[in-house]
């Protein structure tokens, strides 16, 4: 029986992104299966208009994150992101895309999700529109999971409140508010794994997922 791993995040949260090479790490391990789990934490109501202080916590923040995992956050995220105030602070448009790609490539979700932050933290650009993220989509070849983020079809939209509820079911579960967490189901049996562990090598965290 398979060790099945479900990754709460948001694609906003940088925290998330700096556990980003260990999650693509643990998606490739044969004897575990990866589930990403959206947890709308920043999308829609959720979210917020950037402003001065705001994108000074979050780039404070994003230093920190930096340091700790050697994840990459540019000065033209800085300026061109953060600076941009006014703009929304809103995941809403790059969890519908996760949603998308899970519908029509799934063994691609996860590669979508480093690309896209990638997209925000390193090269600057705005996936809170979907315009970007759509070209994003099809640079990488997820024609119809562009298609569908652009047309915003009432199945993608319910699929996508349903990975939320359950991510949030999830969440209560447990008594947690943030993230990255992580649940690990074995045998039956499921356990939280907090997200500190998600920021250390891979080879220890396989070492813990094997108790």
């Amino acid at each position: 029986m398979p060790t099945i791993l479900t990754y709460l995040f948001d694609p906003l949260c940088g925290w998330c992104y700096g556990a980003s090479p260990v999650i693509q790490k643990l998606g490739q391990q044969s004897n575990l299966t990866l589930e990403l789990a959206p947890t709308g934490l920043f999308a829609g109501s959720n979210g917020r208009t950037m402003d001065a202080a705001f994108a000074e916590y979050a780039w404070t923040n994003d230093v920190r994150i930096e340091q700790l995992t050697g994840q990459r956050f540019t000065e033209e995220y800085r300026a061109q992101v953060l600076g941009k105030h006014g703009s929304r602070f809103d995941s809403e448009t790059v969890t519908l895309a996760l949603t998308a790609v899970s519908m029509t490539e799934p063994q691609r979700e996860l590669e979508a999700l480093k690309v896209l932050q990638e997209a925000r933290y390193v090269y600057a650009q705005d996936i809170t529109a979907t315009g970007v993220v759509e070209k994003l989509l099809r640079d990488m070849g997820l024609v119809a999971a562009a298609v569908r983020l652009a047309t915003g079809d009432a199945e993608l939209r319910q699929a996508t409140d349903a990975r939320i509820r359950r991510a949030q079911h999830l969440l209560q579960t447990y008594g947690i508010t943030g993230v990255p967490n992580m649940v690990v189901t074995k045998g039956g049996e499921s356990r939280l794994l907090r997200g500190d562990a998600l920021f250390g090598d891979i080879e220890s965290l396989l070492d813990v997922l094997e108790k």
